[in-house]
This record gives C-alpha cells, structure tokens and sequence, in this order.
C-alpha cells in the first residue's frame, strides 16, 4: 500500500509545471528511489546515487544498511511530500518531506546532479527544526 502511495504523489506531482522538465525529472528519480527502497531493491535504489555517492559506499549493501540506519524515515516512509525545488550554487535543491510510522514529520534537502544518466542524488541532509512548525 505505500509503494502505491509513493508512486501515486510522484506521478502526481511530475505532472505540475512546478519547474519544468528539470523538476520532473527530479521529482520522478528521488521518486524511483524510494520506491525501489520500499521495494527492498536496493541495487535500483543506489542507481539513482551520483557516482560520487555510489563511490563513498562501494555496493548497494553497504548503501541499504547506511539509509536504514540513519534514515529509516527514508527508508520505510509513511508518507512523502514534494515541497519545492530550489538552486543553490547552480544546483538543484529539492526539499522533501517525509512522515515516519510514528506519524513525525522529517524534512531534508536532495541535492541533485545531472550527468550523463540523467539526474542523480548527490547528496541529502536534514532540514534543521525551526520551531515555525511545517
């Protein structure tokens, strides 16, 4: 049932015209990925890496057992929300929200790198809490 949800709001989002053709297809990679991680294919999963990442955790293994450790919301996500795409330095920030079995909601940015398999996830960070509330 999440992998439909999942796929459902990356279909969904992917075709507004948030940011054009570049948001659509970050949307739908950070998209792939996730489901495939809800999938448990975690070779699919890294992927959707930059090779810079892929390069830091050597195998799809390693890379599963780092995400399941340090984000399990990303990992098993109850829902996910797309919620805006930004440049930074000329690159490509999508911020993401993410609401964990416990029902909190978790925020980080996907910073994202078009090379020549398209675009990849370079990078992804928490959003620190701001007490702004979400």
């Amino acid at each position: 049932m999440r992998h439909a949800w999942v796929m459902f709001l990356s279909m969904w989002l992917a075709s507004g015209a948030a940011s054009g053709d570049d948001g659509a297809d970050i949307r739908s990679v950070i998209g792939n990925q996730i489901a495939a991680f809800e999938a448990d294919d975690l070779a699919t999963a890294f992927g959707y890496a930059s090779s810079t990442i892929r390069g830091i955790f050597g195998s799809p293994e390693n890379f599963g057992r780092m995400v399941a450790g340090g984000y399990p919301m990303i990992r098993r996500p109850d829902a996910v929300s797309y919620l805006g795409l930004r440049v930074e330095e000329g690159r490509p920030v999508q911020r993401m929200g993410f609401r964990d079995a416990a029902g909190a909601i978790h925020l980080f940015d996907y910073l994202m790198v078009d090379g020549p398999d398209g675009w990849r996830i370079d990078g992804v960070y928490p959003v620190p809490e701001t007490g702004a509330g979400v």
